[in-house]
This record gives C-alpha cells, sequence and structure tokens, in this order.
C-alpha cells in the first residue's frame, strides 16, 4: 500500500503516525497535493506518477485532480481545528472545503487529541471522540490569566467549534474524525480504503 502525504505536512508533528505505517510495511510518498493531507496511492495516482517519472519531471499539485475521492487533512490537535476554523486561516480551510466539494472530493479532517490537565489548572480535558462531544472541549487559552483575569477571554469555546464545524459539514460535505494520537495512523487508513458516505 503507498499513502501520498502533503509535502507542506510539518514531519515532526507526524512521526507517530509515520511509524505506524513503517511497522505496516505502508509506503509513504510527498508531493503537493491539491486537496488533503494524505490520499491513498490507487492505480489513478500512480499512474500519475509513473507517466511524469518517464519523462523526468515531478507531478503537478493540479495532475491529481480527478484522480481521488476521498483525502484526510490531519490535525495535530483541537486548537489546530481553532485556528483553521474559527482563526485566521479560516478563509483558507474554507476555500479547501469548496474545493474538495467541487471536485467530488469527500474531504475528512481528522483530529488528534488526548484529554488531560491543562497547565495551571484543574480542569480535565476529555479524549474528544465525536463531533458532537466537542462542546466538552476546554480551550487551554480561556485557562491564561494574567493578573488575576483572564488573558484571553474571547478564546473559541468547545460550543462554538462544534457549531462552526456542523456549520461546515452542512454547506460542504467534509466530515470531522476524532482520534488519539497513536490511534490516528490506523483510523487514516481505514477512512482512506473503506470510507463510508
Amino acid at each position: 500500500m503507498v499513502i501520498l502525504e502533503d509535502v507542506n505536512n510539518k514531519l515532526d508533528h507526524h512521526t507517530i503516525k509515520h511509524n505506524y505505517w513503517e511497522k505496516q510495511g505502508i509506503d509513504i510518498l510527498r508531493y503537493r497535493l491539491p486537496v488533503g493531507d494524505y490520499i491513498l496511492g490507487n492505480e489513478k495516482v500512480m499512474d500519475v506518477i509513473a507517466r511524469k517519472k518517464a519523462r523526468g519531471i515531478q507531478p503537478k499539485m493540479m495532475d491529481f485532480v480527478g484522480t481521488y475521492d476521498v483525502c484526510c487533512d490531519s490535525k495535530y490537535d483541537i486548537s489546530e481545528l481553532v485556528s483553521g476554523i474559527c482563526g485566521k486561516q479560516h478563509d483558507r480551510l474554507r476555500d479547501e472545503c469548496i474545493f474538495a466539494m467541487n471536485n467530488n472530493i469527500k474531504l475528512i479532517f481528522v483530529v488528534e487529541n488526548k484529554g488531560g490537565l491543562i497547565k495551571g489548572t484543574k480542569i480535565v480535558n476529555p479524549t474528544i471522540r465525536r463531533l458532537e462531544d466537542l462542546h466538552k472541549w476546554v480551550n487551554p487559552r480561556l485557562c491564561i490569566f494574567k493578573n488575576g483575569k483572564q488573558a484571553y477571554p474571547s478564546a473559541t469555546r468547545g460550543k462554538t467549534l462544534m457549531k462552526a464545524c456542523f456549520t461546515l459539514k452542512a454547506r460542504y460535505g467534509c466530515d470531522f474524525v476524532f482520534t488519539t494520537p497513536e490511534e490516528s495512523g490506523a483510523e487514516i487508513v481505514r477512512l482512506l480504503t473503506n470510507e463510508i458516505r
């Protein structure tokens, strides 16, 4: 099995996935992808790579359009999801959703998270497993205090993020899967090979 990973993916954030795939004998090829961080190296995708290689050139991002119908976009944690949906990266993420929808690609955001204490407080964040549970998430920025006051009182709350995710899902057909870092490699393989629509 071959998985293509977008070259813009930060390698140091995905070591656990890469180690899992290596143990499973899955090859990872890094190319620039039009949408998503991971796609399956299916027959059409591998044909693009072989034809370009025979000509001595690298595939361009748009060469892969029309070669796959499902992709995974990984988020290192829920805070990264917040910055993509409710922060400065919103327009880029929305454009990615629109591109996927317009090209009949199922875009699945795979969000890694692990429950635990938020630094300096006794608030426990549960491991989020479903989009419906995202309202339980507590933004770590809400737990930062300066001079006895919340430093970021308007930081995105879990309930707001959950509503925004449901809006994107309804409007653009994307989906959200929550997993732990240790399970994300297997989950991405499952989604790419047996995605339920």
